[in-house]
């Protein structure tokens, strides 16, 4: 039995079927004319407006009339060594690597549990309640923190019920982290920015001890390492990258937040505070932009060495 061959018309050869065949056969220009759309939105509109306002630290502002002097200057760079706006930098940093330091203790042993002896029942729960915090709206926790942290709140009701009050009183009777509650506190913010960043620094870590070779540490073991030295010369090194991934997330975060020192934290100002404050209030748009030029050559050196440790495997 013979098959009859079907004799089809040929397809018609428009234009943009030429044009499907060429790209088709050019398939990085395909993929560079795929990339154009997002690569001219974070180009022009992202970087762009970003390197605009960068560009006004080098400008000045007229003390009498408050208006832009549009002369390269480095004065307004200057400024931000004056002991004023000095502290500032200094002060976001220390809090930023506070909370970075709070976050890698309390994920470490919560990371390695789920590492090492989690089943895929407990792992899947274990997911779902370090991202769930994340699905609640920022403020509101924000907002829920502030109770809690208040001479009112939960927090002090325990103390006084655990007899802690003396030592709570105590703690907030010193000079730094101390002030007149939980809520108007370094102690306070620096414990508000570790819940909200927390599930940033855990699941790298439990990423980085995931990759742990079992056989290292049972091999450390039959050596006559004690588990205390095996954490120290095996586990931790080879988790440091995890823990270096999640302190890009925590420390970046922190650094640029201007929301919880505001309804939390002493009047003292920190970055993004002083950023807010003076592109709006104040008006100083060159000044604003010097202050905003810190975190980015902060976070520049931090990742030139988080590079080092292997931490973008990691992520």
């Amino acid at each position: 039995m013979s098959l009859a061959v079907l004799d089809l018309p040929a397809p018609p050869e428009g234009l943009r079927r030429r044009l499907s065949d060429f790209l088709v056969r050019r398939a990085r220009l395909l993929t560079l004319l795929l990339l154009v759309p997002p690569l001219l939105w974070i180009g022009l509109v992202y970087l762009g407006s970003l390197f605009v306002f960068l560009g006004q630290a080098v400008f000045s502002i007229d003390e009498f009339s408050g208006t832009i002097v549009r002369e390269p200057t480095t004065a307004t760079l200057l400024e931000l060594f004056r002991p004023a706006n000095f502290d500032i930098v200094m002060r976001t940093v220390f809090v930023a690597a506070a909370v970075t330091a709070l976050c890698a203790i309390i994920a470490f042993p919560i990371a390695y549990y789920a590492a090492r002896y989690a089943g895929p029942r407990t792992k899947a729960g274990f997911y779902l309640a370090v991202m769930m915090p994340l699905w609640s709206s920022y403020l509101v926790k924000v907002y829920g923190w502030k109770l809690l942290l208040a001479r009112e709140g939960a927090i002090g009701w325990f103390a006084g019920k655990l007899g802690l009050a003396g030592a709570l009183q105590a703690w907030l009777d010193l000079p730094v982290v101390g002030g007149p509650s939980l809520s108007v506190s370094y102690t306070g913010m620096v414990l508000t920015f570790t819940y909200l960043w927390l599930p940033f620094m855990i699941l790298p870590v439990q990423a980085a001890l995931e990759r742990v070779p079992p056989h290292l540490i049972e091999a450390a073991g039959d050596l006559g390492a004690s588990p205390r030295m095996v954490l120290r010369t095996v586990i931790l090194p080879l988790a440091m990258p995890g823990v270096v991934a999640g302190a890009i997330f925590t420390f970046s975060l922190t650094l640029g937040d201007y929301i919880v020192p505001q309804i939390i934290g002493t009047s003292a100002l920190v970055l993004g505070q002083a950023v807010y404050t003076l592109q709006g209030t104040a008006g100083n748009i060159p000044l604003a932009a010097a202050f905003s030029l810190v975190p980015i050559l902060v976070m520049a050196l931090f990742l030139t060495l988080a590079k080092r440790t292997g931490a973008f495997d990691a992520l």
